[in-house]
């Protein structure tokens, strides 16, 4: 797998993004284009481990075929790279783009040294395979007859659909934006993803027979019952879109608002040219606050960077991470250490200084006589370890502070999914609001209905998202046919594949 003695011969070296200086012009994507012989080098540095880590399920969640991949990109056969990836990903540009890559953080080489850039190798094989023309339709050649209806366009749905296609069942994605693609669409800004990437795809499984509908709000414009008496099977994959709220006095001030309200307008408004009117939020000439870390956090630091905002805090209740592992987190796990994304690039080659502040709690908004907020009151925060092993926190005398802003994002994450779906058809939820489903089942308690992604497991991943549409859709083909010959995702190494 790659070079025997790749791994002792070349460093770690990741694809470049553009200059910040240069990016935060404008709303292309962040990456430069791949050198070949840099990324053969790379896929040279996959050692013959053994057990691929970066595949089992503490790596990859779809079981991505990391080291044959890298093998075939070392020896030059891309087109046999793009077949191996296909495998197991339906859409590895977007996980290529935006995935954390935990497959990284499990890779063996990464025990002593940086490990293999496997985020980079997928990346570059999809766009070489778009490129050379390698990705085409293929429509199923037969039809069963049986018709699914998915709630929700995001890559949960995405993946479920294609794979029900290639099954030969009869598709219909509902979503209730004016454009497909869910949070790939309208919460991962165009330079981490672009649009037309997303486009390309769905252009792709439009000409594969799946019809998808915009601008219907399942639950509002339509009932959910119409779809279950009028399809043989639905899937609810509709996200988990209730966002975590900030109850401190002043909530209602003018310039206070949720990252996904800034973030998919801007997309309307900077990317697509959509006419919103006051929908759209400008940072323009504003003290910007963002509170919450993650990448959502990140991705409003740089759109507002983009607007030309006039300053950028982003607000973290948790310490700085370490720089490296700490003993409570050993490989395999994910490792829970600093690090740079885009944004946080961007604001200090603006600014001169990294954006964020540690261990920061939110106190109050602070406004005018008219509401307009000023500012927000905060104090600084310890975090210790208890004797029962967990951490408290404990707010430090004297430490309270008034920052100046006139647009603060609250960017803290989301709860669950909304509920007027669940409630119209009766669906079980569990105690965090999800939709109660069992992963591998995916079945509710309502026959012929089933859920998966966010608004089944809680918030999480795109490559979390695309396990669960497939999986969804082989537990849906075997309710329909009693049997699949679709794959199961996430198989822990060591089982077999049982079908039916």
């Amino acid at each position: 797998m790659g070079k025997p003695t790749g791994f002792k011969e070349f460093d770690r070296k990741k694809v470049a993004w553009r200059l910040p200086v240069v990016r935060i012009n404008d709303y292309d994507e962040v990456y430069t284009e791949p050198n070949a012989k840099q990324l053969q080098e790379q896929g040279a540095r996959c050692m013959d481990c053994g057990v691929p880590f970066c595949q089992s399920n503490s790596g990859c969640p779809i079981d991505n075929l990391i080291p044959e991949w890298n093998d075939l990109v070392y020896n030059d056969r891309w087109q046999e790279a793009i077949e191996r990836l296909h495998k197991t990903n339906n859409f590895p540009e977007f996980t290529g783009r935006t995935c954390p890559a935990p497959c990284e953080g499990a890779c063996v080489l990464g025990i002593t040294n940086p490990p293999v850039t496997i985020k980079n190798i997928e990346n570059a094989i999809v766009d070489r395979a778009w490129e050379e023309g390698w990705i085409k339709p293929e429509p199923p050649t037969m039809r069963t007859g049986k018709k699914v209806a998915i709630v929700g366009s995001g890559p949960a749905g995405l993946s479920a659909a294609d794979q029900l296609n290639k099954a030969g069942h009869e598709v219909t994605v509902y979503e209730r934006a004016n454009r497909i693609g869910g949070l790939l669409q309208y919460g991962i800004p165009n330079m981490k993803l672009s649009k037309k990437v997303v486009q390309r795809r769905v252009d792709k499984m439009t000409t594969e027979g799946i019809k998808f509908v915009t601008g219907v709000n399942v639950g509002k414009d339509i009932d959910p019952k119409e779809l279950v008496n009028d399809s043989d099977a639905v899937l609810l994959a509709c996200g988990a879109t209730k966002p975590r709220d900030l109850p401190i006095p002043n909530r209602d001030a003018k310039g206070v608002h949720f990252a996904m309200e800034f973030l998919a307008a801007n997309t309307m408004q900077s990317v697509h040219a959509d006419q919103i009117g006051d929908r759209f939020i400008s940072a323009e000439g504003k003290d910007v606050i963002v509170i919450g870390g993650g990448d959502t956090g990140t991705d409003c630091i740089g759109t507002a960077l983009r607007h030309g905002c006039r300053s950028l805090v982003n607000f973290e209740l948790l310490p700085k991470p370490p720089a490296e592992r700490g003993a409570d987190n050993p490989w395999p796990e994910w490792p829970r250490i600093y690090r740079v994304d885009y944004g946080h690039e961007e604001a200090e080659a603006k600014f001169g200084r990294d954006p964020r502040e540690y261990q920061i709690l939110s106190k109050e908004f602070l406004v005018d006589d008219e509401g307009n907020l000023t500012g927000i009151k905060t104090v600084e925060v310890q975090w210790t370890k208890g004797d029962d092993g967990g951490w408290k926190m404990a707010e430090v005398e004297g430490s309270e502070k008034d920052w100046p802003a006139q647009l603060i994002l609250l960017a803290m994450g989301f709860l669950g999914p909304e509920q007027y779906v669940a409630d119209s058809l009766n669906i079980e939820v569990d105690p965090r609001s999800n939709f109660q489903a069992e992963h591998g089942r995916f079945a509710t308690n309502v026959d012929g209905v089933f859920a998966a992604g966010d608004c089944r497991r809680g918030q999480s991943l795109v490559v979390w998202a695309i396990n669960e549409g497939r999986g969804a859709a082989r537990a849906i083909d075997i309710y329909l046919q009693g049997s699949s010959n679709l794959p199961a995702p996430g198989i822990t190494l060591g089982t077999s594949l049982e079908i039916g």
